[in-house]
């Protein structure tokens, strides 16, 4: 069974390369829906832009709603966050909302190659290795887990900084 045909099985998130940004776009989907089903407790999304991703459709805004709660952890990475306001409101809005388990950094690169595209969980890592192709590779394995971990913490505990807050405050 291939990536995508997993993916829509509803079964358990599955292990594996995956090729094409609809496959990106359904791992990213069923890890988000596997999230709010299970509770994980910590998620991070890491991406230039966040350009491709589905963050703004209504059934991934429905897996983020269930998902959130006491206890939850929601840390974004991007370049910028320019392309998160133009093309996803729904998630926008939703961050708003749930800005208190939210945190959102930027790291300061101008190739979209510098910065890795991923969705890590305490359970399930989706790993873009490619964006220009959207190909990559994904599982449960502690050791993907723990090196996809290790490489986001370099970003984001040395290489970043607080941005796209949920509100502005003007004077």
């Amino acid at each position: 069974m291939d990536f995508s045909q997993a993916l829509a099985g509803g079964g358990p998130l599955p292990s594996g390369r995956f090729e094409g940004r609809a496959a990106f776009a359904d791992g990213v989907r069923a890890a988000l829906a596997c999230a709010a089903r299970e509770g994980w407790q910590e998620l991070v999304l890491c991406d230039f832009d966040f350009h491709d991703w589905p963050l703004g459709e209504r059934d991934v805004e429905a897996s983020l709603q269930a998902w959130a709660g006491r206890g939850r952890r929601l840390t974004l990475l991007a370049a910028n966050y320019d392309e998160v306001v133009r093309r996803h409101a729904r998630f926008v809005r939703w961050r708003a909302t749930w800005d208190h388990i939210i945190e959102c950094r930027r790291a300061p690169v101008k190739d979209r190659a510098e910065l890795p595209g991923v969705l890590w969980s305490g359970h399930w890592v989706l790993q873009r290795l490619d964006p220009e192709r959207s190909t990559g590779v994904a599982g449960s394995e502690p050791e993907r887990r723990l090196q996809v971990r290790e490489a986001l913490d370099e970003w984001l505990l040395r290489r970043s900084t607080p941005a796209f807050p949920s509100t502005t405050l003007g004077l």
